[in-house]
């Protein structure tokens, strides 16, 4: 899915070129996929025929117990990873509160650094784009509970103007969801890598711990 052609006679988005934030989740999740399947067939292998053969000709209650300590802490680490990876495939709730969680504070700083690159005259930072919809609301519920008729009067021009100014930034909002949804995959998928790491370490100490263990039978 790409971004569509602005409609005729609209103001061109800068990002009106540039394919959709959304087009890099199916990337991303099959990347996940690919690492499960990598752990998946190292568990199946830890768990197979040749393992269990070796454990059967491991003598003393010593060696045994070391044995299957060592083939625990290999399965332990195929399945930290499995588990880690598959948050990543989990769609996250993605709202302009999200825009606040520490995962996305790094597309803040990258939009808030250079906002023109981002929103042209639109707004002048992240908090600038989104404060047009919480003045909108605020408006609305003021006009509600107003009785006077000037004040109304008054209240329904300026709820006017809010929602104009929330239909002109909702394409830059709706683009900046997007890109937020994106970027909690991403943060996801780079955390995930970083426990991958660890458990790529108890798989190998596992797996080594067992090896030594039945090789002296």
């Amino acid at each position: 899915m790409t971004t569509p052609p602005p409609a005729s006679g609209a103001v061109p988005l800068p990002f009106d070129a540039l394919p959709s934030p959304l087009d890099a989740v199916p990337e991303l999740r099959a990347a996940a996929r690919w690492m499960i399947a990598a752990f998946g067939m190292v568990g199946a292998a830890l768990i197979g025929g040749g393992p269990l053969v070796a454990v059967g000709k491991v003598r003393g209650l010593g060696d045994a117990v070391l044995a299957g300590v060592a083939l625990l802490v290999a399965l332990a680490g195929v399945s930290l990873a499995v588990w880690q990876v598959s948050r990543v495939l989990i769609p996250p709730v993605t709202t302009t509160a999200t825009l606040r969680e520490p995962a996305l504070r790094g597309l803040r700083e990258l939009i808030d650094a250079a906002p023109g690159d981002f929103f042209g005259t639109a707004a002048t930072g992240v908090d600038d784009l989104l404060r047009h919809r919480a003045v909108a609301v605020n408006v609305q519920r003021a006009l509600a509970a107003e009785t006077d008729p000037d004040r109304r009067r008054l209240l329904g021009r300026h709820l006017e103007r809010a929602r104009a100014n929330v239909a002109r930034t909702d394409p830059h909002v709706r683009w900046l969801l997007a890109m937020a949804h994106v970027w909690q995959i991403r943060a996801a998928l780079h955390t995930a890598r970083r426990w991958c790491l660890l458990a790529v370490l108890l798989v190998a100490a596992g797996a080594v711990g067992f090896l030594t263990v039945t090789g002296r039978a």
